[in-house]
């Protein structure tokens, strides 16, 4: 977190001073109260617009990052008013991590005047008119459900008339290079806007998808990424968002860099490896390029095997050939045992390999025997007597983790299950669809599927694992219906609506369980949008 704030202020040709921005304080207060003047927010070709209006004066801000680049444009514009007005946007700086804190009384902020401008903690730069300094800590701002001080760097101030504007530029970089002016950071990112959507063949609110997912495709310097969300981001995204991000944008050539680069990586979660394998088969399946096939179905084979060594938290029992979770892969959920879906992810992965291979002409006997046997082992193990699978096999009894020693069969209804419907090698594809109605019917809500059902023993609706809504398992649910003959007409009119709320023009990780089913957690992440904007792809009408 770097520059946290720039404060407008509107002074009228009366000399009334006129705050457009809002602080929440430690106190609870809000002040001041610049949202009331808001008239409207939207979003243009993916770019934020602000509009406020005082009487007859109209102002605007627009805002761009520049693409590749650490640059930020700020464009306010008077769109009206009967004279002159003074337009003052104060900076509010900090530098610290995006999930801490910085408070007064530890180091101050390193201040360096240049000219137009500030350089803070030689990380970054702000230009932009009538620079004056400042320096003082505004103190208890409050961020969430986190409180910090920001130190009013200074501020940048112009009288400016309809149609003239107060534009402001930050960097970090080579700070003594500028970036293009802002109007031209504006423009260039509505014209990448524009060729994303054209890309991606997208209308409507599948244009609003393929723009947010183009958020989340980032070129580092070991090439090609995926961040998993904003904010609190760090790690990488799930491999299980590369169809929906990359291929159903039309970006399957950097799809295709980024495979092989993951392909040569060491896995970093558990299921890392087998939605690898998914991803390389969907992309060669729906691309036809049997060279990354040939390319990446041996490097993948060994990637699976070393993901199953005596250091991971995965191991292949010998009497089934089905995958024991030994260790909790996300801590404090306790399941462990032969989990779901990371068994339907096993089963598919094993099949999309001997494709793989025989797609570059290496047909692979074991391989194909490997499979067989752990669908044989999944479709005998995992059917419950309730009409559905069990969320667990030979894990510890219920509830977790008090029956350790002793192994347990969990026939709790969760989404995980449909994995074994909705994938394209799933061991329950052709089978009936009595499971994919029960989840339907007990966790689908307008924004994703719950976690746990409201009439089920713990749950808890803003529990991540008792009740929680995943709006990325839409995906699942979606294909499961698909391959049962089941409808998914309107599966995303609540989600579409959502684009309107919480991380505008996204879709965040999670809401809650209970009606009206509240958005929570992170506001834009990128398994959800991936899965919503594959799903709209794939069955729109």
């Amino acid at each position: 977190m770097a520059l946290a704030a720039l404060d407008l202020t509107v002074t009228l040709h009366t000399g009334t001073k006129v705050p457009l921005y809002t602080h929440a304080w430690e106190s609870g207060s809000l002040d001041p109260q610049g949202h009331r003047l808001l008239e409207t927010f939207t979003l243009d070709s993916g770019l934020p617009r602000w509009r406020w209006r005082i009487g007859d004066v109209v102002i605007e801000r627009e805002l761009a990052l520049g693409a590749g680049t650490s640059t930020l444009a700020v464009v306010h514009r008077v769109l009206s008013a009967p004279g002159p007005v003074g337009l003052t946007v104060a900076a509010m700086c900090t530098w610290r991590e995006a999930t801490g804190t910085r408070r007064a009384d530890g180091p101050g902020l390193r201040i360096e005047r240049v000219a137009d401008g500030v350089v803070v903690e030689g990380a970054y730069r702000l230009t932009g008119p009538g620079w004056q300094p400042a320096g003082q800590w505004h103190l208890g701002a409050r961020a969430g459900e986190q409180v910090e001080d920001l130190w009013h760097a200074g501020s940048f101030s112009t009288q400016a008339g309809p149609g003239d504007t107060c534009e402001i530029s930050a960097w970090t970089g080579d700070l003594a290079q500028r970036p293009p002016a802002p109007p031209v950071v504006l423009a260039a990112a509505r014209e990448r806007a524009h060729r994303l959507v054209t890309a991606a063949k997208a209308e409507g609110y599948a244009a609003t998808l393929a723009l947010a997912a183009d958020t989340f495709v980032i070129q580092g310097p070991d090439g090609p990424a995926l961040a998993d969300g904003y904010p609190w981001t760090g790690r990488a995204a799930p491999v299980a968002a590369y169809e929906g991000l990359l291929l159903d944008t039309g970006r399957a050539d950097e799809g295709r860099e980024l495979l092989r680069a993951l392909a040569e990586r060491p896995a970093t979660d558990a299921g890392g490896p087998l939605w690898l394998v998914h991803a390389v088969d969907r992309h060669v399946t729906r691309t036809g390029d049997s060279d990354l096939a040939r390319d990446l179905a041996v490097p993948l084979s060994r990637l699976l095997r070393r993901s199953l060594d005596d250091s991971r938290p995965l191991s292949m029992d010998p009497a089934d050939g089905l995958l024991t979770l030994s260790a909790a892969d996300c801590p404090g959920s306790g399941r462990t045992g032969k989990l779901v879906e990371v068994n339907a992810l096993w089963v598919n992965a094993l099949a999309a390999l001997g494709d793989l291979l025989a797609e570059g002409g290496k047909d692979d006997a074991e391989a194909r025997e490997r499979h067989a046997r752990a669908r044989e082992s999944f479709l005998r193990r995992f059917p419950a007597p309730e009409g559905w699978l069990h969320d667990v096999v030979e894990g510890p009894a219920a509830p977790y983790p008090l029956g350790a020693g002793t192994q347990h069969d969990d026939p709790t209804l969760r989404p995980c299950q449909l994995l074994a419907w909705s994938l394209p090698h799933g061991p329950m594809r052709g089978a009936a669809g009595t499971a994919v109605r029960a989840c339907g019917q007990a966790l689908l809500t307008p924004l994703g599927l719950r976690t746990l059902a409201p009439d089920e023993y713990g749950y808890d609706g803003a529990n991540p694992d008792q009740g929680l809504v995943r709006p990325w398992l839409i995906g699942a649910y979606a294909d499961a219906c698909a391959a049962t003959g089941h409808p998914v007409d309107g599966l995303l009119d609540g989600l579409a609506a959502h684009l309107a709320e919480w991380g505008v023009g996204s879709v965040g990780e999670a809401a809650h369980g209970d009606a009206p089913h509240p958005a929570i957690g992170r506001p834009f992440d990128a398994l959800a949008v991936a899965e919503t904007l594959r799903v709209q792809t794939r069955y729109a009408p």
